[in-house]
């Protein structure tokens, strides 16, 4: 992942809507919109908004039967910007400069 990439899907993530409904996703599975509308407190069109930021994003994947969505979570997107946060922690662990961790100058 590029760190243009992991920029944008901490944009996505950074919504307290959005990680409700990556959450229901995760603990849930497939879910159509009308049960993830059910477990919050928002309107169609708001969750409209959000369903379409996560799929456009590839958070989320949706499939279309008739007029109903089903939604699912992208797991290897998620897994994407975490290994891109693991990464960053490991160089950082594997640093020899002397920088400051929590106050502790020397």
């Amino acid at each position: 992942m590029t760190d243009e990439g992991f920029l944008k899907g901490l944009k996505v993530v950074d919504d307290a809507t959005r990680l409700k409904i990556l959450t229901l996703l995760s603990n849930n599975g497939t879910m159509c919109a009308c049960k993830i509308l059910d477990e919050l407190s928002i309107t169609q069109g708001t969750l409209s908004h959000h369903m379409k930021t996560l799929t456009e994003t590839g958070f989320v994947f949706c499939e279309k039967e008739g007029k109903w969505c089903y939604y699912t979570l992208n797991k290897d997107a998620l897994l994407a910007l975490s290994d891109h946060l693991e990464n960053l922690a490991q160089k950082a662990l594997g640093s020899k400069d002397k920088t400051c961790v929590s106050c502790k100058c020397e």
